[in-house]
């Protein structure tokens, strides 16, 4: 009898559940493209790493797998997250394993539910989960269910984020504040070239300083869809932002795009120098320097949708025509 080897047909995406180590990865042609990881390390669910098609990685490894040249400030930004700094006044988004357990009462935790549903294709995959917004004491405050579609179109890697916000028994407000509210944190190389350390203080008073280092292979620059660029993205309004660099010799490209239909649109840019890729529509306030305010509320047992798009791209000539054609056509995106 003849035994025939079969090789495994590894074209197209592939979802593969580790429950023992609590993520779930998502492949394309056999490599890794990113993770949905909900480690209790975290305090919330997390894509990470988040890798190009040809395999170049875009994230910072701090804290979960440190680099040499890695920044340690911040250990709350791990991969793309969506949370939020004041929520009926807990704070979400700083929460980590390096505040101490005395001031553990001020902060919430998004606790992975389930997975509901997913499935891939050749350049396509599907992922629907679900997760809670709990305060301290174990209460929920927000039932989170959120769909994820990956996929490959003319050599770009594109991850569709859409997350239902539904508040349970009680009004839950979102108060203006500049730590929030999508957001991914990028590799040393793709950060802005900085000479000066700088100080950053959150809605808790918690000071993070962020040193100064050698510029040596930093090669980000921020743009935005109208037209403004470098540190100065910071605090506009625009329905896409981008950010270009160079890593492992390739000129990389991340896009972030917000949706027509989101609260807030064109949502305000959180975007940092040091790595931080955020955008914030909650925190008007803030970015208006006083002239807005929003402190959007959601009533018991009604809902909210925030819908964003990411474009990452590694060896392709990105221009603000290509980005403002995939504003358009996310923009018809349900």
């Amino acid at each position: 009898m003849m035994l025939v080897a079969v090789a495994q047909n590894n074209s197209g995406f592939q979802l593969v559940e580790k429950q023992e180590k609590k993520q779930l990865d998502i492949l394309y042609d056999g490599k890794l493209l990113t993770s949905y990881c909900f480690y209790d390390s975290i305090m919330k669910p997390f894509l990470y790493p988040i890798n190009t098609l040809d395999g170049i990685t875009i994230t910072r490894g701090y804290p979960i797998a440190p680099k040499a040249g890695d920044r340690t400030d911040h250990p709350h930004h791990v991969g793309i997250w969506m949370n939020y700094e004041s929520v009926n006044g807990l704070d979400f988004w700083n929460n980590s394993t390096a505040i101490p357990s005395d001031r553990k009462d001020k902060y919430g935790t998004i606790r992975h539910e389930k997975i509901v549903e997913k499935n891939a294709g050749k350049d396509k995959a599907l992922l629907v989960t679900t997760a809670d917004w709990i305060t301290p004491n174990g209460k929920t405050l927000l039932k989170e269910k959120t769909t994820y579609n990956f996929f490959v179109r003319d050599g770009e890697f594109f991850i569709d984020r859409s997350s239902t916000l539904t508040a349970t028994d009680q009004p839950v407000v979102f108060k203006d504040v500049k730590d929030g509210f999508f957001a991914i944190r990028l590799a040393r190389e793709l950060e802005l070239p900085s000479k000066e350390k700088s100080e950053f203080v959150d809605a808790s008073g918690n000071k993070t300083t962020v040193p100064a280092l050698s510029n040596e292979q930093v090669t980000g620059m921020y743009y935005n869809s109208d037209g403004v660029k470098g540190d100065s993205v910071w605090g506009t309004k625009a329905r896409w932002a981008m950010l270009k660099g160079i890593k492992e010799n390739k000129e990389i490209t991340i896009g972030i795009f917000d949706h027509p239909s989101n609260p807030g649109y064109p949502t305000y840019w959180h975007a940092r120098g040091y790595g931080l890729f955020a955008l914030n529509p909650l925190g008007r306030k803030v970015f208006s320097n006083g002239k807005e305010e929003l402190n959007y509320t959601l009533q018991p047992n009604t809902s909210v949708r925030f819908h964003y798009r990411v474009m990452v791209s590694s060896g392709i000539k990105i221009t603000n025509e290509k980005m403002n054609g995939e504003a358009d056509a996310f923009a018809k995106a349900n």
